[in-house]
C-alpha cells in the first residue's frame, strides 16, 4: 500500500467495511480522487487538493463536488435502461478516519467525508479498450454522435449573464498549456514544436474569434461533458454512454459543443482510427445541424491534444529518474505531433457520388469515409441538407409529394447550391468533402468539378449502380424502416430514370472504385432495411 494513502482510505481497503458482499477492495488513484473498487460498486472520494482548476480544500467543497458529479453525469443515463444508471448517489462517511462507517443523509451522524457511489461496469467495454482491441465500430461511433447531438440540443444554454464560453476567454486554457509545456520541455526540438503550436493557436484564434462569439450568441455554448475522450465512454447494451463529466470546474464544462466533440474526435485519431473520426464528425453534424463547427474544430482539437501533452509532460517530470519517465515523455511528444498534424492537415479533395435512389450511394460514401486515412473528411448528404434548409431534422417526414414541397424543382436547385456552398467553405478550411447526392444530371456534376478546380483540389466520382429489381427492393425496405433521411419512393425512382445522364468518358476517368461484391450487395440490402443506403 502506498505511503501516501491516508488512514481513512487505508481503513476502507478492508472488505468488512462495506454493507454488501466484497471479496477484496482495489484502489485506483487520480490527481483528484481515490476510487475504491468494492464488489459491484465503486466509491469515489475527493482528495483535499487545491489546484488552479480544482479546489477540494474543504469538506463542504468536496460534498458539493460529489453532488455536482451525480447531477452532471445522470444527464447522460437513459431512464428506460437501468444498466445506464451508473451514478447512484452521494454517501456520507461517519465515525473516525481509523474506524469509518458508511452513513446516510438522515441518520444524524456528522460526516467526516463524502463519497460518490457508482455501479461498476466491465472495464473491457470502455471505448479506449474496445478501440485498441479492434472492437469499436462505425455503428457505435455514429450512435454516440447522434446521442450527443440529442443531449446537446436539450442541455442548458449559457445566457448573457454567465461568464462561460466567451470568445475572449477561449485562449486562457491553451495559453496555460503552452506555459506549462515550455517550462517542462527543454530540448531544442521540443521547444520549437511548442513554439510553433503556440504561434498557430494564436493566429487561428484571431481568425475564428468573431465566429466563436456568434456561436455563443446562437446558443452553441452549453453545459456539456468537458472531458469526452474514449476512456470516459463505455459501451452498455450496445450503446455508448458518457460518464465522468467534469464536476470540479464550471468553466471547463460550460463550453462550445464543438469543443466537447472535438475531444473524442482527437482521441480517435490518437488511437489510429481516422475513419471512425470521420464518421463521428459527419454523423454529429448531420444530427446537430451545426454547419459552422468545422471552422472552429481544428482549434479545439489541437487544444485538446495539447492538454493531453501537458498532462503527460507533468507526469514525466514527476517520474524523473524512473523507467516510466521515458514512456511519459514519448506520450507527450506523440500528442504534440498530433496537435501539429491537426493544425496542418494534408491537401483536401472533393468527391461526389452518382447514382439512382437505392443504388448504394450512402453505403458507398460511408465505406469511403471509413477508409479515408487523414481523419479530415466530412460527408454532406443531400437528403439531410434538404431537410435542414427547411428546418427539419434528418428523420422528420416532410409530407412532400412527387415534385412538391421539399422536392419541387426550385428546392432541388437550392439543395445543390447549398451543398456547393458548404463544400466550398469546408475545402477552404482544409477538409476533404464527400457529397452524397444523386448527381444524375451532367450540369450538376460539372458544377462540382469546377468547384474542385477553383479550390485546386483533387476531384473524384463515386459511381453506384444496381439492377432495377435491387433498386426497387432497397427503396421499399428503406421506406418500411423509416430510419433514414431519404424519402425517395418508387415513383421518384421511375422519374429518375428519365433524368439520368450517364457519366461521359472524362467523368468515368475520374470514377473511384465503389463496393460491388455479392457480399457487399447483400450488406447494402441490409443497410437499406435499416435505412442507411
Amino acid at each position: 500500500m502506498p505511503e501516501s494513502v491516508p488512514p481513512l482510505i487505508a481503513a476502507l481497503l478492508a472488505p468488512a467495511r462495506y454493507p454488501h458482499a466484497v471479496e477484496r477492495v482495489e484502489l485506483v488513484q487520480t490527481h483528484g480522487a481515490w476510487v475504491l473498487l468494492a464488489g459491484d460498486y465503486a466509491y469515489k472520494i475527493k482528495k483535499p487538493v487545491r489546484f488552479p482548476f480544482m479546489d477540494f480544500g474543504t469538506l463542504g467543497a468536496r460534498r458539493h463536488a460529489c453532488e455536482t458529479e451525480i447531477r452532471v453525469n445522470r444527464r447522460f443515463q437513459q431512464h428506460d435502461k437501468p444498466a445506464t444508471h451508473l451514478y447512484l448517489g452521494v454517501l456520507p462517511i461517519a465515525g473516525t478516519p481509523d474506524d469509518p462507517r458508511w452513513g446516510n443523509a438522515g441518520d444524524g451522524q456528522p460526516a467526516i467525508e463524502y463519497a460518490v457511489q457508482m455501479r461498476r461496469f466491465d472495464e473491457a467495454a470502455r471505448l479506449d479498450h474496445l478501440c485498441r482491441g479492434g472492437g469499436l465500430t462505425a455503428a457505435h461511433v455514429a450512435g454516440l454522435a447522434r446521442r450527443m447531438a440529442a443531449f446537446q440540443a436539450r442541455a442548458a444554454v449559457a445566457d448573457k449573464a454567465q461568464p462561460w464560453g466567451h470568445a475572449a476567454a477561449a485562449m486562457r486554457w491553451p495559453r496555460d498549456n503552452f506555459t506549462t509545456l515550455r517550462s517542462l520541455l527543454k530540448t531544442p526540438e521540443d521547444a520549437a514544436l511548442v513554439r510553433s503550436l503556440s504561434d498557430w493557436t494564436e493566429q487561428r484564434f484571431v481568425a475564428i474569434e468573431p465566429l466563436l462569439s456568434r456561436r455563443r450568441q446562437k446558443g452553441r455554448v452549453r453545459e456539456g461533458h468537458g472531458d469526452l475522450h474514449l476512456a470516459n465512454l463505455v459501451l452498455i447494451e450496445d450503446e455508448v454512454l458518457p460518464f465522468d463529466a467534469i464536476e470540479f470546474n464550471d468553466e471547463l464544462r460550460w463550453i462550445d459543443v464543438a469543443s466537447d466533440m472535438a475531444f473524442a474526435w482527437m482521441d480517435l485519431l490518437d488511437h489510429g482510427e481516422p475513419g471512425l473520426a470521420n464518421v463521428l464528425l459527419s454523423e454529429w453534424m448531420d444530427a446537430s445541424g451545426d454547419v459552422s463547427a468545422p471552422s472552429v474544430w481544428s482549434f479545439f482539437a489541437s487544444y485538446r491534444a495539447c492538454v493531453r501533452a501537458k498532462v503527460a509532460a507533468i507526469r514525466a517530470g514527476q517520474q524523473a529518474g524512473s523507467p516510466e519517465a521515458a514512456d511519459s515523455l514519448a506520450e507527450t511528444r506523440r500528442y504534440l505531433a498530433l496537435a501539429r498534424d491537426i493544425a496542418h492537415p494534408p491537401a483536401p479533395q472533393l468527391v461526389i457520388t452518382h447514382g439512382l435512389s437505392g443504388s448504394g450511394k450512402t453505403w458507398a460514401s460511408g465505406r469511403w469515409l471509413q477508409a479515408e486515412a487523414s481523419g479530415r473528411a466530412i460527408r454532406l448528404r443531400s437528403d439531410v441538407e434538404r431537410k435542414r434548409l427547411h428546418g427539419l431534422s434528418p428523420l422528420a417526414a416532410s409530407g412532400s409529394g412527387l415534385n412538391e414541397g421539399l422536392y419541387r424543382p426550385q428546392a432541388h436547385e437550392e439543395t445543390y447550391a447549398s451543398l456547393r456552398s458548404r463544400a466550398r467553405m469546408l475545402l477552404h478550411d482544409g477538409w476533404t468533402v464527400v457529397v452524397d447526392a444523386a448527381f444524375l444530371r451532367r450540369h450538376e456534376r460539372v458544377a462540382f468539378a469546377a468547384l474542385a478546380e477553383e479550390q485546386r483540389v483533387g476531384f473524384g466520382i463515386l459511381a453506384c449502380e444496381a439492377p432495377p429489381e435491387a433498386l426497387c427492393r432497397r427503396i421499399t425496405a428503406r421506406q418500411a424502416g423509416a430510419a433514414d433521411a431519404s424519402e425517395a419512393t418508387l415513383a421518384v425512382l421511375e422519374q429518375q430514370f428519365g433524368w439520368l445522364e450517364p457519366l461521359d468518358a472524362s467523368e468515368r476517368a475520374r470514377s473511384l472504385p465503389a463496393p460491388g461484391s455479392a457480399t457487399e450487395d447483400a450488406a447494402q440490402d441490409a443497410a437499406c432495411g435499416a435505412g442507411q443506403a
